[in-house]
């Protein structure tokens, strides 16, 4: 089956010429461009004089930043320049610079256009795709947000040559994801991947047919798109434990970390069979070292579990496999499973 790639996705090997002939085509009032000391030194250059003229926004990087002050900072900045409805941003940078500057652009007097061009392999075929929106709250992920589409997410490969290896297989986690829960040829291949010698494009481009086909199917996250949550329900947990005792992880780290214990947990609720299980783990442990997490910390994650955006009427829910490729979501979990869990992943 033929998956299609979103309109507003735009796949492309030269992200400068693209935005220049998008901006001579679309009149705006103002264009600001927001990144991170990150993607400013390393992304924005690529793009050369195509937005140099662009307003500058620039903000810390690291999930820690993705912060009620931080939008702040960019409503200010947008305010101070007198932007109008008829304002761009174009949001440079990864997962937090999409998410925030989305969510800035689409609440700024009621919404003001905005572009994504992704910088890291999580954003490229995650998190700019599908329209969520959002920041953390009080240290719980994504807690405030909508959802909003971009105008457009351009997506060119060449950022990819300005990441570290621990950031390409932060957004490896994903794809293995859209593996596990869609399309057991893609896993196969994404299985035997050489991280530090690859052409990302054809598997990037086959990530984001996969999520798409979900999305479109549920694009409020009411059914379907729950799926792509696996992983995530536990995952985020130990995540926002991390960020809340200044040692944060990346985001695919701890989806790695989830989907080696809700496999765990798939294998106890839904009769996922041992060899699958086993098939899980081996791959997950193939590319990504076992997070270490401080027994002490325990009660701390496990109180994350009750602001999981899934749970219904105060019960935990997560997304659980019956086999490789077929998720069922909305199953009922107890914090005692998600404890025996990570007992078994281990502990520090």
């Amino acid at each position: 089956m033929h998956l299609s790639l979103p309109d507003y996705i735009e796949i492309t090997q030269n992200s400068k010429q693209y935005i220049a002939n998008y901006l001579g085509e679309n009149s705006y009032s103002k264009v600001f461009v927001l990144y991170d000391e990150n993607s400013k030194k390393y992304c924005f250059p690529i793009l050369g004089n195509s937005i140099v003229n662009a307003i500058k926004i620039e903000i810390k990087s690291g999930e820690e930043n993705k912060t009620l002050e931080t939008c702040s900072f960019i409503w200010q900045a947008f305010t101070e320049a007198n932007a109008d409805r008829n304002a761009l941003l174009i949001n440079l940078g990864g997962g937090v610079i999409g998410d925030m500057g989305g969510f800035c652009a689409s609440t700024y007097k009621r919404g003001i256009d905005f572009i994504n061009i992704p910088t890291t392999l999580l954003s490229q075929v995650d998190a700019s795709i599908g329209g969520k929106l959002g920041i953390d709250f009080n240290g719980f992920k994504n807690h405030i947000g909508l959802f909003n589409l971009p105008k457009k997410v351009i997506i060119d490969p060449v950022f990819l040559q300005t990441l570290a290896p621990n950031q390409i297989r932060s957004g490896f986690a994903e794809m293995l994801k859209h593996g596990f829960i869609k399309d057991s040829i893609h896993l196969i291949e994404l299985s035997k991947i050489d991280l530090e010698n690859c052409n990302w494009l054809p598997y990037i481009k086959k990530s984001i047919r996969v999520k798409n086909e979900i999305v479109v199917s549920d694009p409020y996250e009411k059914i379907e798109r729950k799926l792509l949550n696996f992983g995530h329900t536990i995952g985020h947990a130990v995540e926002s434990y991390f960020i809340n005792n200044n040692a944060p992880i990346l985001h695919g780290e701890a989806v790695a970390l989830g989907i080696i214990t809700e496999a765990y947990l798939s294998s106890k609720y839904l009769k996922l069979e041992g060899d699958e299980q086993k098939k899980i783990i081996e791959i997950i442990d193939s590319f990504f070292d076992r997070i270490k997490i401080p027994k002490g910390g325990i009660n701390e994650i496990l109180a994350n579990l009750d602001q999981d955006k899934k749970n219904t009427n105060s019960v935990i829910q997560s997304v659980l496999l019956t086999k490789i490729g077929q998720p069922k979501h909305s199953i009922e979990i107890s914090k005692e499973d998600v404890l025996e869990a990570l007992n078994n992943y281990g502990f520090k």
